[in-house]
């Protein structure tokens, strides 16, 4: 049972978790100049890194698919695809009432 004793302030725990997850910039200017370098300098490592992951994905598919098309032969007569098949035109439908 809770006491009566015990109220629970929404002002305080929203100012706690806010203090708890909201970054500080340090007051001295170096140690900013500093950070803010070692931050933009992180964001450039990681977009360097997924351009150069992406750029290997599309080598490596291309490669893969190089790699399987290896070796097959083209067994059709010519090496074309042909479609040999027989039409017929259909009329429109006529509404009746």
């Amino acid at each position: 049972m809770i006491s009566s004793s015990f109220r629970f302030d929404s002002h305080q725990f929203q100012s706690r978790m806010r203090s708890a997850f909201e970054p500080r910039k340090p007051r001295h200017r170096a140690l900013r100049f500093v950070l803010g370098v070692i931050g933009l300098g992180l964001l450039a490592l990681l977009v360097m890194f997924s351009v150069a992951l992406g750029a290997a994905m599309l080598v490596g598919g291309l490669l893969f698919k190089a790699w399987r098309g290896r070796g097959k032969l083209d067994k059709r007569p010519g090496g074309r695809r042909v479609v040999d098949a027989e039409y017929r035109i259909v009329g429109k439908p006529v509404l009746t009432r």
